[in-house]
């Protein structure tokens, strides 16, 4: 295939030729430069941001502390009946999370939705007698995980959980709004490292306690980190360094999980990439695969990645086709050689990769529709149980076909975005593939509104090239947010009109498909889209 570079514990293997890239990255000494946290690396203009969030280089060195509290509370758990554990975070809080409980296999529920159909799903009286619930923003103050708290602090009172309090553990940054209420009402606290961004937060407080809590055995995560930051100054072989320079090399990145033991880890370094590298109207687009056989791996304008826990890449006999880059290692160095690679990637293609300064806008506009009202709109069309907005066709197949005539011009990618319930209507995400089965351009797919704190930064700040289709429905059974004058399915819909409008205010092309009965809605969509030559 090509090269590999193996340290530490992992190894990349590319075809991909970067040797002008690495040899750069050398020369200007990146690698003993990020190891020594130079905030100057990345310009004058990123430096007071770089210099308040690069302790993830070594932040496995601090979150050793945790390993033993953590083993005492899960323990305490134990005794009180307590062995499962829901994940209240976005973004950086609860992707890295997902991937651990995925790979390991430990069952935490990740509630990064404001989907009511998906949260209401977890507020059973049986599940929840037997719940901890780990709450994580760095803020304290993001409104999807506050509105879940409150949620299931409504729950625990219905059912009658004594001390519903002491079921709650906080994830925090120290100072922030959530440290001030644990201490008030004696929940558990664990603060994070300040000087770790979100999407960096993987080897934090953020994602080993509610893995912990659950029954990683996180330490060894923290010992593979720990093994492979020795290679981060390596003059031999630096597989992050290559790495970095792969992420670089071309406009898109295409990540399939190769079946050999990490499984996820894409969503988690979708959220990396897009938001630290999205911006200035450039950057490098990620698209995260079902798997190695998914539709549009490949292509002149795009790196093809697969990633997994074995040494080898993909299984052996494999038929499949062969990746531009293999990524294979523990999940624990998996999370600092994705880290460094994109921090090095930014470098190179001359971006601050600490800072985000479109994921605002989305919520700005969210807190406005709040408070005003939802805008009116009327669709274009209705065909069976899908409303048609934005669009001259008058059915759904012919509102997709529009979608891929937008998208046939250089440069251009299809972005899906659905505000949906990502357990009830998983099937739905097979829209990703068929729409890429169908067209040249990179398909990007985002259940919302999870998405605003990964590639939403992308798709405001990044390259203006997207072609969007959003996806909403009507709500069966809603649930209100206790002390708010808002629902769930309210908040929702006012976050998809406020990420309308963000990407409307752009001008780029989108189209919005109100699925009127999800069930049949969905169906119709992909029933639609194979009609597509």
């Amino acid at each position: 295939m090509g090269k590999m570079e193996a340290a530490g514990g992992l190894a990349v293997t590319t075809g991909v030729d970067v040797n002008a890239a690495v040899d750069r990255l050398k020369a200007d000494d990146v690698p003993a430069r990020v190891a020594a946290k130079d905030a100057t690396l990345w310009g004058p203009e990123a430096e007071a941001e770089a210099a308040i969030r690069l302790g993830w280089v070594d932040t496995f060195v601090q979150s050793k502390e945790l390993v033993e509290p953590l083993a005492k509370l899960r323990a305490d758990f134990a005794e009180q009946g307590i062995d499962h554990i829901a994940l209240a975070g976005m973004g950086g809080s609860s992707l890295a999370p997902e991937v651990i409980s995925r790979t390991l296999d430990l069952g935490i529920s990740i509630l990064d939705t404001t989907d009511p159909g998906q949260i209401v799903a977890e507020l059973g009286e049986a599940s929840l007698r037997r719940t901890a619930v780990v709450v994580s923003s760095k803020s304290g103050s993001t409104v999807e995980t506050d509105s879940q708290r409150r949620a299931f602090e409504a729950a625990f009172k219905g059912v009658g959980v004594e001390d519903s309090a002491k079921r709650f553990v906080f994830v925090t940054d120290p100072g922030s709004a959530l440290e001030k209420l644990a201490n008030e009402q004696g929940s558990h606290l664990f603060l994070a490292d300040a000087n770790v961004g979100g999407r960096y937060s993987a080897l934090t407080a953020f994602g080993l306690v509610p893995t912990a809590l659950a029954g990683a055995d996180v330490a060894e995560l923290i010992e593979q980190a720990e093994e492979f930051a020795t290679t981060i100054q390596s003059e031999g072989d630096n597989p992050a360094l290559v790495l970095g320079a792969v992420i670089a090399a071309k406009p898109t990145i295409t990540i399939a999980d190769d079946g050999t033991g990490v499984v996820g880890l894409g969503d988690w370094a979708e959220q990396l990439i897009a938001e630290s590298l999205g911006k200035d109207g450039k950057g490098t687009l990620p698209v995260v695969l079902e798997g190695p056989a998914a539709a549009g791996a490949g292509g002149a304008d795009r790196v093809y990645a697969t990633v997994g826990g074995s040494s080898t890449g993909l299984p052996t006999g494999s038929a499949l086709a062969m990746p531009d880059v293999v990524v294979n290692g523990p999940l624990g160095a998996q999370f600092l050689a994705w880290e460094l690679a994109t921090a090095y990637a930014g470098y190179l293609i001359g971006i601050d990769p600490f800072n985000q300064p479109n994921v605002t806008e989305s919520k700005e506009n969210t807190n406005r529709i709040l408070a005003d009202g939802l805008p009116e709109e009327r669709p274009h069309a209705v065909d069976g149980a899908v409303e048609i907005y934005g669009s001259h066709a008058d059915t759904v197949a012919g509102a997709l076909g529009e979608v891929l005539t937008n998208a046939d011009r250089e440069d251009a990618y299809i972005a899906v975005l659905a505000y949906l319930d990502r357990i009830d209507d998983a099937a739905v995400a097979g829209l990703r593939a068929e729409l890429a089965e169908r067209t040249g351009a990179p398909v990007t797919w985002g259940w919302g509104p999870r998405f605003l704190h990964s590639t939403g930064q992308f798709h405001k700040g990044g390259r203006q090239t997207g072609v969007f289709v959003q996806l909403t429905g009507e709500v069966g059974e809603d649930l209100v947010i206790p002390g708010r004058d808002y629902t769930f399915a309210g908040l929702q819909a006012a976050q998809a009109a406020g990420d309308r409008q963000a990407l409307e205010s752009r001008e780029r092309p989108l189209v919005r498909f109100h699925l009127t009965d999800r069930k049949h809605g969905i169906n119709q969509l992909l029933h639609a889209v194979r009609e597509l030559s």
